[in-house]
């Protein structure tokens, strides 16, 4: 068979297998290439990092202060029949076992579990009326990454890099850094790109590993596997893959895979300084709980995420807790036993991230945000647990293009429902992609005849807690 006949197999062999997906995946990319680097509006922050507490971290117990709670301690007075999502009946309402004070000039309560955050909150915006639709973990995760409640669909990080592109060549563009238990619900749909391309997925690095990227270097029993060597052989394959890209110059599916392989190969060189966290001077690594059992984990990651954006990532999001009934903040069993460890394992590591960017001047284009999947009931489950809550939690906003030391919206008298001011994930990431110059009404993707977006057909930007 000659060359001619191999070309016209393969190409009769990609119309077929290709045909009207190729198309529209060429044309995906092709929307991806034009959508980078647009912006609608002077951006005040160029990078992201999320903290994301998985299970539900309780309001009331935390940055919710309700004194009525404790006027109203052990009557029974939640609902009769058992809400959709809850795991139990509501029992008997249940004060706070974690005293309250008020911190700063702003007075803003906290409770006993957060004293190092506490030092910092006339730094901090508060959202106090964020609900959701759901009392159920998985479609709570993903309403509030990717603004919808089933999977197959973008996470915020993938829609802020499809929209705006690489900082840097050498590093990813979106990192996620989960606990070392293991993944949140969902597993990795949290960070998906859904329907867009593949390019813009978190890239999910295991910080505690002596190796927080797998693969990138070729393993010692591998001793053929020299530097040389390997140049060679991608110098080859990117010849023909570039002869392969010029004989089908519609389909840009190849060029996106070239440059992933690009990426691994630049962070062969940058990776290994970037992950080095031990490279910090020993005051910034104690200062995040390095060498604490308690702290080590959550607080190597936070140190790890201050390195990657002052390296050009964009988007990083450090998970607190694994999916699960235990180690989390899913506190159904006891409040007094469940929550302090947990508290305790992010607290000054947190307070350690904030004071670290802004010795580094990254306060100026960084934002940091606080967050759960939802809160927990104001009554009790079983005797000293807490169910889940869609109704009402927090969320705390910090750093460039914030208005310091405010707070927006309230819940009720138990911090059972939001009623002043509502607060939706829509509203969350309309916030976010605006301070980074994105209109969130703008920012949309023709999926299955759907302009798609990430705030859905909701959200408004809470302007209040902008500075």
């Amino acid at each position: 068979m000659n060359a001619n006949s191999l070309h016209n197999r393969r190409d009769f062999l990609w119309k077929l297998g290709g045909g009207f997906a190729g198309l529209a995946l060429s044309d995906l990319f092709a929307r991806d290439a034009l959508a980078a680097g647009i912006t609608h509006h002077p951006a005040k922050v160029k990078r992201v990092i999320q903290l994301f507490m998985t299970g539900g971290a309780s309001p009331m117990d935390t940055f919710d202060y309700k004194p009525e709670l404790e006027r109203l301690h052990g009557q029974m007075l939640g609902p009769k029949e058992k809400p959709e999502g809850f795991t139990a009946p509501a029992g008997a309402m249940m004060k706070s076992p974690f005293p309250f004070a008020q911190h700063g000039q702003s007075g803003r309560w906290v409770s006993s579990m957060f004293p190092e955050q506490a030092k910092l909150v006339d730094e901090m915006a508060f959202l106090m009326a964020m609900t959701t639709k759901t009392n159920v973990h998985g479609p709570g995760t993903y309403m509030m990454n990717s603004g919808f409640l089933l999977p197959g669909f973008p996470c915020m990080g993938a829609w802020i890099s499809y929209a705006l592109g690489n900082l840097t060549d050498n590093l990813p563009t979106f990192v996620v850094l989960p606990d070392a238990k293991g993944l949140p619900y969902n597993q990795r749909g949290c960070f998906s790109s859904g329907f867009l391309p593949a390019v813009h997925q978190g890239t999910v690095i295991n910080a505690a590993s002596s190796r927080p990227v797998p693969d990138l270097f070729a393993s010692d029993k591998f001793a053929f596997a020299k530097r040389d060597g390997n140049a060679a052989s991608l110098a080859m394959l990117d010849k023909m893959n570039r002869a392969h890209a010029e004989q089908h110059p519609g389909d840009s599916r190849l060029e996106a895979r070239i440059s992933s392989y690009e990426l691994a190969a630049k962070m062969q060189l940058s990776a290994p300084e970037a992950f080095d966290v031990m490279r910090e001077p020993e005051s910034v690594r104690t200062a995040y709980g390095l060498g604490n059992k308690v702290t080590e984990d959550f607080g190597r990651r936070c140190l790890l995420a201050t390195r990657l954006i002052e390296r050009g990532v964009r988007f990083v999001q450090v998970w607190s807790g694994p999916q699960g009934a235990v180690n989390n903040w899913d506190n159904h069993g006891n409040i007094q036993t469940e929550l302090p460890p947990m508290a305790a394992s992010v607290d000054a590591p947190i307070a350690a991230l904030l004071r670290d960017l802004k010795s580094r001047g990254l306060d100026k284009d960084t934002l940091v945000i606080w967050t759960t999947e939802f809160g927990r009931t104001p009554f009790a489950q079983g005797s000293l647990g807490r169910d889940h809550n869609g109704g009402s939690f927090v969320t705390w906003l910090w750093g460039a293009g914030i208005k310091p030391g405010v707070a927006h919206g309230s819940s009720d008298d138990w911090g059972y429902q939001a009623v002043e001011n509502k607060t939706y994930c829509y509203d969350l990431h309309a916030t976010v992609l605006h301070l980074l110059g994105i209109d969130h009404e703008k920012l949309t993707v023709r999926q299955n005849g759907i302009d798609r977006r990430l705030t859905d057909v909701h959200g408004h930007v809470v302007n209040e807690v902008l500075a």
